[in-house]
């Protein structure tokens, strides 16, 4: 069972989950690849925002992959109150 932290909102579950499954990708490909229904922007937020706390890292160009961090989050090995930001 995952615990998320409070600062958390849905949409992180479902990007993370994507770019574990699909690999990594722009906020504008998770939108378009994806069932996720939140816009491009917000998607994009959201993966800053995640990798200020580890789960995800910007590998240039706006293209984001998820990190151990974040797949241990996933698998719940990692409570995600217990996240630092960066």
């Amino acid at each position: 069972m995952r615990i998320s932290a409070d600062w958390m909102v849905l949409a992180d579950d479902r990007i993370l989950e994507f770019l574990e499954e699909n690999g990594p990708r722009s906020p504008s490909k998770i939108k378009s690849e994806g069932p996720i229904p939140f816009s491009r922007q917000h998607i994009n937020n959201r993966c800053m925002k995640l990798e200020k706390y580890g789960l995800t890292q910007n590998i240039g160009n706006g293209v984001y992959t998820i990190t151990d961090t974040g797949e241990k989050y996933l698998q719940g090995d990692l409570d995600g109150r217990k996240l630092d930001r960066g």
